[in-house]
């Protein structure tokens, strides 16, 4: 789950590591079985006075300005809890390092932080998080990814947050069909990056479509692709009354801004990865406004919820100038759920790898105030089934305003059942 259109933002790691940890495997210290005097268990990356997580992020690639906002956020998010005495009497560092959404030096950048981290509360990418599952599995690293596809479910240490990509499908066809005028027996297109994140919002897309008896034209892209004429072109000859995108902002932008210029004016759907504020910004403006609806797990970062707007005060007064985007959002709520996490683990005396996972797993709903709660008891399901409806609006925080709150669809389940 990304941002923006072509923006590569190459930061050095020095820049991003929080509250002083360095960039070498050094930083976390060695660490024993037995911690602290205090008598909880420790292990990689917690030390009697230290707890030390690692981040595996973008920050020269397709989703620089994503993984800038999280890094911040979750830098603010330390500072914070340091300032407060820490987790179990430990001050916080995490560990960044950036992949530039390449995953053979996201496996290296693995293979250098993982002796010395307890667990990774930001991992970017799916195609990441899938090159690095058998050794996050064997090392029982807890691991929040920015990714959400239905193939990391049913991994003890792997959490999805919030919903999947074809949750988030589901969900749009039910705003198209319920909202759009969209119909039995229309056509909707779905435009998708290779690979899990649009192979998997497909299976969601094309489930509830046939279920409402519409038909869904695939239109497959890579990455790399960021004209996306053809595929306009190929959508309008099948007439489509729709189109759902599972792609980046780049591709979200150009699908729009063509399909306008066009004629094409039918209402477009993305989730949460392929949109950015920045698009705003940018000639695609009119058509985003008038035809782009995003589905998230999350509320909008112009959300009037309390812990949001004070998150938002927060982020602007500590990086003035820097875009409040749902990647703040994302990241800080990542860090929250990992600091219930590393609470909860405390309690029980044992902030292992282990136990940090078992703490994870004991709680079936966690409430940051940043959206809704998320269940992490069952492996094999997403933590929450709700999902938000908002749409661009360039005067607001974030670039996006509520359209619908978050509401969970019976439909969602079924789906969810029906696979098992």
């Amino acid at each position: 789950m990304n941002r923006t259109a072509r923006t590569a933002i190459a930061v050095s790691c020095a820049t991003f590591v929080i509250a002083g940890a360095g960039c070498s495997t050094k930083s976390g210290g060695s660490s024993t079985d037995d911690a602290g005097a205090d008598g909880v268990k420790g292990g990689p990356g917690v030390t009697a006075d230290a707890i030390t997580l690692g981040a595996l992020t973008d920050l020269s690639g397709p989703y620089a300005t994503l993984g800038k906002s999280i890094v911040q956020a979750q830098q603010m998010w330390a500072d914070e809890v340091n300032a407060q005495g820490g987790i179990c009497g430990r001050k916080v560092s995490i560990t960044v390092k950036d992949h530039g959404y390449d995953v053979q030096k996201a496996v290296s950048a693995y293979t250098e932080i993982s002796p010395s981290v307890v667990a990774l509360p930001q991992v970017i990418g799916s195609p990441v998080v899938a090159g690095l599952l058998d050794d996050i599995q064997r090392d029982k690293v807890l691991t929040f990814p920015q990714a959400w596809a239905a193939s990391l479910l049913g991994k003890d240490a792997v959490q999805v947050l919030g919903t999947t990509y074809d949750i988030d499908m589901i969900s749009a066809v039910d705003f198209l069909t319920r909202t759009k005028g969209v119909a039995k027996g229309d056509k909707i297109g779905h435009v998708y990056f290779e690979g899990d994140y649009g192979s998997n919002a497909l299976e969601g897309s094309t489930w509830a479509a046939g279920k409402a008896g519409v038909t869904v034209v695939g239109q497959k892209i890579k990455a790399t692709d960021t004209d996306l004429s053809a595929q306009v072109t190929a959508l309008r000859k099948e007439g489509v009354k729709a189109v759902l995108i599972s792609a980046g902002p780049a591709q979200t932008a150009s699908l729009v801004g063509v399909a306008a210029s066009r004629g094409m004016k039918v209402p477009v759907v993305t989730s949460a990865p392929g949109f950015a504020p920045q698009l705003m910004e940018t000639p695609a403006e009119p058509a985003l406004a008038a035809m782009l609806h995003v589905v998230s797990a999350a509320p909008p970062v112009s959300s009037d919820l309390p812990a949001v707007k004070k998150m938002v005060a927060d982020y602007t007064k500590k990086y003035p100038g820097s875009p409040v985007d749902s990647g703040v959002l994302s990241g800080y709520n990542a860090a929250q759920l990992m600091a219930a996490d590393l609470k909860a683990a405390c309690t029980a005396k044992d902030l292992s790898r282990e136990g940090l996972v078992k703490a994870h797993r004991s709680q079936s709903a966690v409430d940051t105030g940043l959206g809704t709660p998320q269940n992490f008891s069952d492996v094999t399901r997403p933590a929450t089934y709700h999902t938000y409806i908002t749409k661009p609006d360039k005067k607001a925080t974030g670039g996006t305003v509520l359209v619908e709150d978050a509401h969970e669809l019976p439909a969602s389940k079924e789906y969810i059942e029906s696979r098992g």
